[in-house]
């Protein structure tokens, strides 16, 4: 995998990586196809996306007879990880707390997600020693 601090995609880039995490490897009529369902753009701009991310070494081409499939070279959890840190920086002052208030405060969170943050914040409390 490309070391994803040297690469910080744009949102259609991200929009193309997130369509190529859930295939895996696909043409660019499936990325576009999948794309459209989104929003309305062509193929050739598809196309040219993929190019610059192949340039950019963000996804690998490979020939499969007439068509080319690409595949993402760098992982979704750590490229999350990687832009969550530069919002959480840059947004709330490196404050992850203010980032889960400002989440909590302002969005409907079910019964199950409160229990899934209720086990992190155990976990973390038991990695720290408390």
């Amino acid at each position: 995998m490309e070391n994803i601090q040297a690469i910080k995609p744009t949102e259609s880039e991200l929009e193309i990586l997130q369509i190529l995490w859930q295939l895996g490897k696909a043409t660019v009529r499936q990325v576009n196809d999948e794309l459209s369902k989104m929003k309305e753009v062509g193929y050739t701009t598809t196309l040219k996306l993929l190019q610059i991310m192949h340039e950019k070494n963000i996804v690998s081409r490979t020939e499969e007879g007439r068509y080319h499939l690409y595949q993402a070279l760098i992982g979704e959890e750590q490229t999350q990880q990687l832009l969550l840190g530069k919002f959480v920086d840059a947004t709330f002052r490196g404050s992850a707390m203010k980032l889960v208030m400002q989440t909590l405060g302002n969005q409907d969170v079910s019964l199950d997600e409160l229990e899934e943050i209720k086990k992190l914040i155990a976990e973390k409390e038991k990695n720290l020693g408390v």
